[in-house]
């Protein structure tokens, strides 16, 4: 496709193109990941765990956790096997496939044992596909809209998680576990078949390359050199190359808000008691932040273009803040969904203008590296968010979100001390366009 190719009439562009044809690929992957937070949590009750004598939440937690876990090992390695291969398009494909034989393979556990080796093996694959994504993402795009491409691409993963709650609660209560399994490995496969026949393989040349549309301006110029001159250097990051105080700032702020919305998952039992609810009533309060998140994330984006990322991450924070505590003290369904609404305009705030200041933080030939230690504080989110509640739940139901709170609080003061803002808003700044366009 040229950069004069129509699509419904409008012009869109090679990088574009590519955007979309991920986002789509996302989406379905995410519907097949998210029928099983729904499902799996249910299962795990009923299945026998004689390795594991924990109560049922820890188990759940410990589940859910080692995928989160292997996924943020796996991802920092991935990210350099990445660089040096250049082969970003293989390993999405290498990884979905992985996920996809997981998946499936569910309809056949009979142990909570057998559970945990798929899980394991889930979160390999989701550890190969996701920095190679983004970095894709990253290298089509230039910085000016690049907020808006982060955009699409997060609210396309978080539609599907939307969609496939619906469909998991829906699919467990009419016709048991196993039919959610299989129809979640065919939306993996339909994600392979996506990426297979819509994106090439980018070749990005190891040279740091600057961006000719965006220069810094002398503002940001005088700010990043005192971030990167050591005068704010996160504790710990020293000697890291590759890790950034303001890379590991945004890893720290994606970890926090996955492992604030995420601690939902593992308490699935016990809301459904408390609210006297079914797993397709609860699947509902899911997807409602999923859902929000796919309305808010591509405009805030856009925005975060023009106007500057990081107030966007630091707002999102500081509102995840109370409605993750206020998670603790609800007595209604409706004041369930009322508050999986806030923070999922909360998340947008913070997912699509993270994951676009990392990208313009990161260096060309160096992307899957740098981006992968972002991807993996989201992935480290989804596993420890569950496996702190349910553990700490045994002292209190309130106390994982109060928890989850005092640490958002504290993410919104890193992100305002290290971080650094890329961009710079000017009058007269240019008008909407496309994601992709170059």
């Amino acid at each position: 496709m040229t950069s004069g190719d129509r699509i419904l009439g409008m012009k869109i562009s090679e990088g574009d193109r590519v955007v979309f044809a991920l986002s789509f690929a996302r989406m379905g992957d995410a519907i097949g990941n998210s029928i099983l937070i729904i499902v799996i949590p249910l299962l795990t009750a009923q299945l026998p765990a004689p390795l594991f004598p924990i109560p049922g939440p820890a188990r759940v937690g410990v589940l859910i956790a080692i995928y989160g876990l292997l996924a943020a090992l796996v991802q920092p390695i991935s990210g350099v096997l990445i660089d040096r291969t250049n082969r970003h398009k293989l390993f999405i494909l290498v990884g979905l496939a992985m996920v996809a034989i997981a998946t499936f393979g569910y309809s056949f556990a009979t142990l909570f044992e057998s559970l945990l080796g798929l899980r394991i093996l889930q979160g390999i694959g989701f550890a190969l596909t996701i920095p190679a994504s983004v970095a894709i993402v990253t290298i089509v795009t230039q910085k000016m809209t690049r907020g808006g491409s982060m955009g699409i691409y997060n609210s396309s993963r978080f539609l599907g998680f939307a969609i496939g709650a619906l469909i998991g609660g829906y699919l467990y209560t009419t016709y048991g576990p196993n039919m959610a399994f299989y129809v979640g490995t065919g939306f993996i496969i339909l994600a392979i078949v996506l990426v297979q026949a819509f994106v090439k393989e980018v070749e990005e040349p190891e040279e740091p390359r600057d961006d000719p549309e965006v220069p810094a301006g002398p503002i940001h110029q005088e700010e990043n050199a005192a971030f990167e001159g050591g005068k704010r250097t996160l504790p710990g990051l020293r000697g890291l190359g590759f890790i950034s105080a303001g890379i590991g700032g945004l890893a720290f702020a994606v970890f926090l808000m996955a492992s604030a919305f995420a601690m939902l998952v593992t308490l699935e039992p016990q809301f459904n008691i408390r609210l006297h609810e079914t797993a397709f009533a609860f699947s509902i309060a899911f997807s409602t932040l999923a859902a929000t998140q796919v309305v808010f994330q591509y405009p805030i984006g856009r925005v975060s273009d023009r106007w500057g990322r990081k107030p966007f991450v630091i707002a999102g924070l500081l509102l995840i803040a109370p409605t993750t505590a206020a998670l603790g003290f609800i007595s209604t369904t409706f004041q369930l969904v009322s508050l999986r609404f806030i923070q999922g305009i909360a998340t947008a705030a913070i997912a699509a203008p993270a994951f676009a200041l990392a990208g313009d933080l990161s260096k060309r030939g160096t992307q899957g590296r740098q981006l992968s230690v972002v991807t993996t504080g989201f992935g480290l989110g989804i596993a420890l968010g569950p496996l702190i509640a349910g553990f700490l739940v045994v002292y209190g139901f309130e106390v994982p979100f109060l928890v989850g709170a005092a640490l958002s609080l504290l993410g919104a003061w890193v992100v305002y001390r290290y971080v650094p803002e890329t961009v710079e808003r000017e009058p007269g700044a240019r008008s909407f366009r496309w994601p992709g366009r170059r």
